[in-house]
């Protein structure tokens, strides 16, 4: 039977799973890929809806029970974090915390995206008025159209807001590794839990991933028909940036960013609290099991 599969059509996934997509992962079952944003993935993997998918690590509280998080596949590094953007009549120096959203309205693009969790975690002494969730394609239009105050984007709009005519408020990774030193964990693969082998589906991803390194032109068609209006120049430097040394394997580093994010964010109370490993040999384990 095929594998149910849902990523995004952001370049990195695209680029990441078009051996496994197209069949050229050997012992890999046939697969179905459904395209959708990580905020729609997130509500779907709720329900159980699919085999494998793409999540953010912020909503991994409410989806451990029935997934399996896999070591690989996802979206975890450094400078890549995201952004909040601003007109620039509105800009301070949020890195120094003197950037006032009081009784601002700030776009977002999920509320349970790592990016939101993130800002919260930032923002959790200067809170904005209110919250909005916005496709995220519709954001930097809307702060530049003055329709919001301010907005969260990630992946490509770092390198595309300029054009909007915004200025970066904060970039919440470089606050993120500033304030622990560790990589910005973004978006998770998870393998449904007595339907897919986590070992096998960690071995297919890494395969895919393999494949995907040693001929980046056979996916060049791929990635560019699901990368809606990005410019090829903008594809490359999506995946030079998201596509990473993580992405083959999380490592230490990698579990223990996301205990961090995890950790922190049930202290304020954002998140239910996760039961998570204590030792870097354990993480593996502990978190897939």
């Amino acid at each position: 039977m095929a594998l149910t599969l849902a990523i995004s059509p952001c370049p990195n996934d695209t680029f990441v799973f078009d051996a496994l997509v197209h069949g050229r992962v050997p012992g890999a079952p046939p697969v179905e890929v459904t395209y959708a944003d990580v905020d729609v993935t997130n509500t779907a993997a709720e329900r159980g809806a699919f085999d494998l998918v793409k999540v953010s690590y912020a909503a991994l509280p409410w989806l451990l029970d029935d997934y399996h998080l896999l070591p690989c596949g996802g979206a975890l590094g450094r400078g890549c974090g995201p952004l909040v953007l601003t007109r620039p009549d509105r800009a301070g120096n949020g890195q120094t915390g003197t950037a006032d959203l009081g009784g601002a309205t700030v776009a977002v693009p999920g509320d349970r995206t790592t990016a939101y969790l993130l800002f919260r975690l930032w923002a959790a002494e200067r809170p904005p008025a209110r919250i909005e969730v916005v496709p995220f394609h519709e954001i930097m239009p809307a702060v530049a159209a003055g329709r919001y105050d301010a907005g969260l984007v990630i992946h490509e709009a770092r390198f595309t807001y300029q054009r909007h005519g915004l200025t970066a408020l904060v970039d919440l990774g470089e606050w993120w590794e500033g304030t622990t030193g560790l990589p910005i964990p973004l978006g998770a693969i998870l393998a449904r839990r007595g339907t897919v082998d986590p070992v096998e589906a960690a071995g297919w991803i890494r395969e895919s991933v393999r494949q995907a390194w040693a001929d980046p032109e056979a996916s060049r068609a791929y990635v560019l028909s699901h990368a809606q209006e990005m410019e090829p120049d903008v594809v490359d430097r999506h995946i030079a940036l998201y596509v990473n040394e993580f992405t083959a394997d999380l490592g230490g580093a990698g579990f223990a960013a996301v205990e961090a994010l995890l950790g922190r964010a049930a202290d304020a109370g954002l998140v239910p609290r996760t039961a998570g490993p204590q030792t870097s040999s354990s993480r593996a384990t502990a978190w897939t099991s």
